[in-house]
Order: structure tokens, then sequence, then C-alpha cells
């Protein structure tokens, strides 16, 4: 299995826009972070989890031309931003997109674009046309990828986390449960929510992100949702070998 890390950015990305701050004025291409977002790939199937907000560069940049479906965390508009991209697969391929995501994320989706599952009248350019599965809890499968949801806090929001094999994916979450904690057992790779430095409301801080991890104890595992508070190359000098910084464009293979 081949995972890809297509942003390892918060909501703003970094740089941010009109910031002259140590980071977003970084040369360093690691520093420059798109929306959070992930590429799943096996041998016949390709999932990405969540259209961000710079879904269509992400496709772009890296060449992609199909996907088999999209999974989804939760419905913050960085992780549902390019939602309206999802209408080129549509075109290349002349069918509806599978998604996988919660009630509530749906229920967000629709109302975010109410356009593309209401009739207005006319659909101009077209509209992303989409078949719907709607999951919780429970394990699930797309093509030959297996999942098993991670229910997560965001805040006062549900969000999931999602294991592949021995990867698991937990972004944007300040709060995992015990039973949760129980479904990251034996991970070879974690990729983890880790904003910034001080603490924050709906967000692992860095601190928090990293005893997390330390509980959890796979065998590397990689902060992601990184604010532009943190410079890449001056954080990973303190951290412990097996937490690294994820960055755009990492590839990993589990």
């Amino acid at each position: 299995m081949k995972f890809t890390i297509l942003g390892s950015g918060t909501s703003t990305g970094v740089p941010l826009v009109g910031c002259q701050c140590v980071t977003c004025l970084s040369p360093d291409p690691r520093d420059k972070r798109l929306r959070p977002s992930l590429l799943i790939e096996s041998a016949t199937t390709r999932v990405v989890v969540d259209t961000s907000s710079d879904f269509r560069y992400q496709m772009l940049r890296l060449g992609i031309r199909d996907i088999d479906a999209v999974v989804f965390t939760h419905h913050h508009f960085d992780h549902i931003g390019g939602f309206d991209d999802v209408r080129a697969f549509n075109f290349l391929h002349r069918k509806a997109m599978p998604i996988y995501l919660m009630q509530e994320t749906m229920d967000n989706l629709e109302r975010t674009f109410v356009y593309a599952f209401t009739d207005t009248g006319q659909k101009g350019g077209g509209v992303p046309v989409v078949q719907r599965h709607i999951i919780d809890a429970e394990p699930f499968r797309v093509g030959d990828i297996d999942f098993i949801p991670i229910p997560m806090m965001h805040g006062r929001m549900r969000v999931n986390g999602y294991r592949i094999g021995n990867f698991a994916y937990c972004t944007d979450t300040n709060y995992i449960s015990e039973e949760s904690f129980a479904l990251l057992t034996g991970l070879d790779v974690l990729i983890l929510d880790a904003l910034r430095y001080d603490e924050h409301t709906t967000h692992f801080n860095v601190k928090q992100a990293t005893a997390a991890a330390e509980r959890i104890n796979a065998g590397q595992t990689y902060f992601t949702h990184i604010a532009h508070n943190i410079k890449h190359d001056d954080l990973e000098l303190h951290l412990p070998h097996s937490i690294r910084l994820a960055y755009d464009g990492l590839v990993i293979e589990s």
C-alpha cells in the first residue's frame, strides 16, 4: 500500500496570505503546505481522503487522472472545499464518484454545495455527481482497501480518523477516547494532528500530539495539519526520532 501526503497544512495553508514570518518566507519546500489531504493507492484502487480546498491543484501536480472514491473525515471547509472539482472525474470517466462520509458530513456538504444536490433550474458547466455511502464507526471497503473508522473529537465535533492495515490517518483532533486508542495499537505508521506549539481548542498542539504519539507507539509517526507557527527543520531537531513532520509529497509505503 502506498500513501502520499497531498497537503500537510492547516486551514489557511502555508504560506499564510500576507504573512512575513520565517516559515512563510522559508525557501524550504517542506514549509509550503497545502490544505490537508491524503492519497491511498493499492494495486487496484486509488482513494483520496478529503477534497481539500486545494484539491484541484493537488490532483494536477501529481498528474492524477482517476480516483475510485473519496473518503471524508468531516465537513470543515478545508476538507471539503474542493468538492466541486470532483466533476472533472465525472467528465473524464462518465460515472458518479463514490463518496464515503458520516451523515453530518453529508448534510453539510449538501448545504455548502446546494447546487449539486438541488434542482436550481440550470446546471451551467455541470455539477459534481456522486454516489453516497453513509458510514459511521463500522469498517467498510473501497475496492481492495479496508477502512476502519477511528471516532475522535475535534473540539465538540465528531470526526473520523481511519486505519488502513497498519497505517492510520488521524487529522483534526484534540481528543481520542480509550476505545479509539485501542483501535490504534500495533501501527507501523501514524499520521497525527499537531497544529502549533500553543494550545488550541480543537487541535492537538505539539506537546499533546507527542504525548498521544508516544502512547500509541507506532513504528513511525508523522505530524500533519501544521500551521505557519512551525518551521519544519526547527521542530524536527527537538522531536524524538520516531516522530517526524509530514510534508507535501511525502510518500509512505506500508
